[in-house]
């Protein structure tokens, strides 16, 4: 699945269901190279995606300081 068209939510489910077939010890060694693959690059997605949450609430965080402030300042004059 292309990381483009791919939700958080769907990335974590499908990190868990790799961590399900590796735990199982029954993939072969090739597929484990894959399937470490796969991960590796959903796992980087996902972090991407917290970051980019964290930035979106960081930001929210300063407009709702950046109200307050103007709110508490006298008009000048």
């Amino acid at each position: 699945m292309s990381t483009e068209a791919m939700t958080y939510e769907s990335a974590v489910e499908r990190l868990e269901q790799i961590i399900a077939r590796l735990d199982s010890n029954q993939a072969g060694l090739r597929e484990t190279l894959e399937l470490c693959g796969e991960g590796k690059s959903l796992i980087e997605f996902a972090a991407g995606e917290l970051e980019a949450v964290g930035q979106g609430l960081e930001e929210l965080r300063l407009d709702e300081l950046i109200k307050r402030l103007e709110a508490d300042t006298p008009p000048a004059g």
